[in-house]
């Protein structure tokens, strides 16, 4: 009986340990919460949440009506998608190129000088990091490169090898000043341009 009597007040004492473990799950652990996300991190989250929107939809359209109609849908919505995005974030988001397609993705000497830096990180087998810069207490400009893929070269690749003839004959009406053409996969098309706050104040 004695025994018992101590198995019994041994249980009670683990059954209040845990409830305590329980509670204390729940509560909010002060240092993580004062912690910041960095600048390149919170960029990065930007430029994929965006790619990835333009992605799923190009992407759509693609496998629904063709590579012709995709490239309408990147003269159309491409712009609207990535403002929207902008919006969602608190951002400017741009992505800009020193080869482009669009005269609106025009990138800047300061932006081209990214560009081949991005592009010798990239020819030497280095990790890609993002590029930020200050511009004042608030606010901070965050590059990252855009990198081609397979699916980029069925309209930026060779012309009748990667781009098919009538989808060549469509970027041609759309775009009569195109430079976007011409890549391989794998290498720097252009880069996201995005102005925002500062994290790490």
């Amino acid at each position: 009986m004695k025994y018992l009597k101590h198995a019994i007040f041994l249980l009670a004492i683990l059954i209040g340990m845990t409830g305590c473990k329980n509670e204390n799950k729940n509560e909010i652990n002060p240092a993580k919460e004062s912690e910041k996300i960095s600048n390149a991190d919170l960029g990065l989250k930007y430029a994929m949440s965006t790619k990835a929107q333009l992605g799923k939809n190009l992407m759509g359209t693609i496998q629904s009506k063709g590579t012709e109609e995709a490239v309408i849908f990147c003269n159309v919505k491409a712009f609207p998608l990535t403002d929207s995005m902008a919006v969602v974030h608190k951002a400017t988001i741009k992505r800009v190129s020193d080869k482009p397609r669009n005269s609106n993705n025009v990138a800047s000497s300061k932006e081209i000088d990214h560009i081949e830096k991005f592009k010798k990180t990239l020819g030497s087998g280095q990790k890609l990091t993002p590029i930020i810069e200050s511009l004042d207490n608030d606010s901070i400009q965050f590059y990252y490169p855009i990198i081609t893929n397979k699916m980029c070269l069925q309209c930026h690749g060779e012309p009748n090898k990667d781009i098919k003839p009538a989808v060549l004959e469509k970027l041609t009406a759309l775009y009569p000043a195109d430079k976007a053409i011409g890549y391989s996969e794998d290498q720097v098309r252009g880069i996201w341009s995005i102005t925002m706050k500062n994290q790490e104040n």
